[in-house]
């Protein structure tokens, strides 16, 4: 049985009650490693290191930060099988989407954030002959990173990367569903030599370190990805405290697909945007609204190919569709399949959990789900749910569509889908959304900013919104 150690001082210890948390492979339903049960004695121990590490760090040349930073990115390339199964053995993913898509996004993270920090500049400005103007951007401190299980490298990466490369140094928590590929993360930072006490991981539960960490008086910054409750109740604790904070929480995104799109394009992408990951993205699009001439076709076309993915084993390369990240996750996926019954919609495909044979026999497993015949108001449409189900819906025109469309209390990403330039501005326009895909989805370039409207969140990461937010402008105005 493995232990995972946390990742103070620049060494790997064990936490400080010498406690342990089960850690389940969702593929088995089975223990296979053991987890520090940390509490707020680890956290005040990585705040004194990472407060200590602090005073040289953000003053060490941004060069130098960045040779750091592209060691890591290298690490993590180098050990992309090592990182990949093990993402995939934690999460219940499969291995070949963890290797196509998370571990070379979390060495892409480190890279882009390596050399970006290079180019990062600020503004001057003159008023003629009376003064001068400049802005100084200074890291702001200790940050507190949170990130969740569903794509953890990647997502723990997208925050720890800028916050290094800004000057900050971090106490970062990983989900405690899916601790393993930032275990090996510290194996990585300590192999590329980063100084002790610049990054530090406690790993346990967000009762016990998330809290602490947001609650903690002299941690001034705090980015955190996951639900909407719990960003609420992060937002509760440290905006009293006036922290800094980024949010990115949670989505219920609208799919439109107009009838002069690019149909077997569009569908082809349907696919994977309705259920990549088990449908665990936040990115993913779980209500489809479809134009009515062409909702039928649709309707068979895409039930037929949904049938047609292959839920197994995660580490079978055969394997499209994995194991649900937790029995009590999976649990609760069939909970709104049954309420989507009761509100009247009809499951076109899936809608049912799966039982494996051998190994996997005890694992987590759900159909992809396809839904029908829901008003575009119920719970089912309204909730996130963050699995394998999607629901399907008519429209007539633009205007209905963006009612059902930007009806729900989130605002992440929208995906729109017609071969109409104006239509796609005006759409675009008026969507309640962080992100609008035309004709595509999860086409993602680093530079722009990333996050949503609405409950979907609060600030921006991603280009050099991140660095601005891992650091405090200074105006220093000199009289000529």
């Amino acid at each position: 049985m493995q232990y995972i150690k946390n990742y103070i001082n620049g060494e790997l210890v064990e936490p400080t009650l010498k406690t342990y948390l089960d850690n389940y492979n969702p593929a088995t339903g089975e223990i296979y490693s053991l987890i520090p049960d940390s509490n707020e004695q680890d956290v005040e121990l990585a705040y004194q290191s990472a407060k200590n590490a602090f005073k040289e760090w953000s003053i060490t040349p941004k060069e130098k930060r960045s040779i750091y930073l592209l060691k890591i990115a290298s690490l993590i390339e180098k050990n992309l099988d090592k990182l990949a199964l093990a993402e995939s053995i934690d999460n219940g993913k499969p291995l070949k989407l963890a290797k196509m898509v998370d571990i070379p996004r979390a060495a892409a993270n480190f890279h882009f954030y390596g050399t970006g920090i290079l180019h990062y500049a600020s503004q001057a400005h003159s008023m003629e002959e009376t003064a001068i103007n400049y802005t100084l951007r200074q890291p702001v401190g200790v940050a507190g990173c949170i990130s969740p299980w569903n794509l953890p490298l990647y997502l723990f990466t997208w925050k720890i990367a800028p916050a290094l490369a800004a000057g900050c140094t971090v106490i970062a928590k990983p989900s405690e569903i899916t601790p393993m590929t930032a275990f090996l993360l510290s194996e990585i930072c300590i192999e590329a030599g980063l100084p002790a006490g610049v990054l530090n991981i406690v790993h346990g539960l967000g009762a016990k370190v998330g809290n602490a960490i947001v609650s903690h008086k002299n941690i001034p910054l705090i980015s955190f990805t996951g639900g909407t409750a719990t960003g609420k109740h992060i937002a509760s604790i440290a905006a009293p405290m006036f922290k800094k904070l980024s949010l990115e929480l949670g989505g219920k995104n609208a799919n439109i697909i107009f009838a002069d799109c690019n149909y077997d394009k569009m569908l082809a992408t349907t696919i994977q945007s309705s259920f990549a990951n088990q449908g665990q993205i936040c990115l993913c699009g779980s209500r489809i609204f479809i134009e009515r001439k062409i909702y039928e076709k649709f309707k068979t076309d895409f039930v037929a190919k949904t049938k047609e993915l292959t839920v197994g084993n995660p580490l079978d390369e055969k394997t499209k569709i994995g194991a649900i990240v937790s029995q009590q996750h999976q649990q609760k996926i069939l909970s709104y399949i049954e309420l989507a019954k009761t509100e009247g919609g009809k499951i076109l495909c899936g809608g049912t959990q799966i039982n494996l044979t051998d190994q996997n026999k005890n694992g987590y497993y759900i159909a992809p789900t396809i839904i029908e015949g829901l008003s575009y108001d119920c719970r089912t449409n309204q909730e996130e749910i963050f699995g394998p189900v999607v629901t399907i819906s008519p429209f007539d025109t633009e205007e209905e569509v963006l009612t059902m469309a930007n009806s729900t209390q989130y605002g992440l990403a929208s995906i729109l889908w017609t071969e109409n330039l104006t239509r796609s501005h005006q759409m675009a326009n008026n969507l309640h959304a962080g992100i609008v895909w035309v004709n595509c989805w999860l086409l993602r370039d680093l530079r722009t900013p990333f996050g949503g409207v609405k409950a979907s969140g609060v600030g921006r990461e991603g280009g050099f919104e991140a660095l601005d937010f891992f650091t405090e402008p200074k105006n220093v105005c000199i009289k000529m």
